[in-house]
């Protein structure tokens, strides 16, 4: 019995075409550097994501103290902090939901442009549509970072303005 795999069997498959079309160096060459901004920015998302996370852990830690505190019958004035505590919370959960959303979606686009390379059909429209609701998904989470910065830089000003009144 002979176990030479024909190559006329493989191309009518369609094996052999989807070797040869992806065994081009300047294909997957073209591929890895289409895919390099995306990659880039996954990274950046991910060290803000970093940030976010450090602030909310930090929120919700501060929440925490300030509620077994309250338990214990020692919390005083740290209870008219919670509010504003609670606010900063909603909006670095949400910067990190929306950022995490948007790792992803850039993860399907990179995923997307490798894909690309193995088949005929156009995934351009696709890669857009995907590109464009990363971008969407992006200007949301920042903005609640945004949102989370501010609510704590205005709760620090009142603070400040209640111990020295002319600041």
């Amino acid at each position: 019995m002979n176990h030479v795999i024909d190559l006329a069997v493989l191309s009518g498959i369609g094996g052999f075409e989807l070797i040869e079309r992806t065994s081009s160096t300047l294909r997957v060459q073209q591929v890895v550097q289409l895919s390099l901004a995306p990659a880039f920015l996954l990274a950046g998302i991910g060290a803000v994501m970093n940030v976010m996370t450090n602030r909310l852990i930090w929120v919700a830690n501060k929440i925490e103290k300030i509620m077994a505190a309250d338990e214990e019958g020692r919390a005083g004035i740290l209870l008219d902090e919670l509010p504003a505590l609670e606010k900063r919370r909603i909006y670095a959960q949400r910067a990190v939901m929306m950022s995490t959303a948007a790792a992803l979606t850039i993860s399907i686009v990179i995923a997307l442009l490798f894909v690309s390379a193995f088949v005929y059909a156009p995934l351009g429209t696709l890669v857009a549509f995907t590109w464009i609701v990363t971008m969407g998904l992006l200007v949301a989470g920042l903005t609640s970072f945004l949102l989370e910065t501010r609510t704590a830089a205005k709760r620090n000003r009142e603070r400040m303005k209640r111990h020295i009144p002319n600041a």
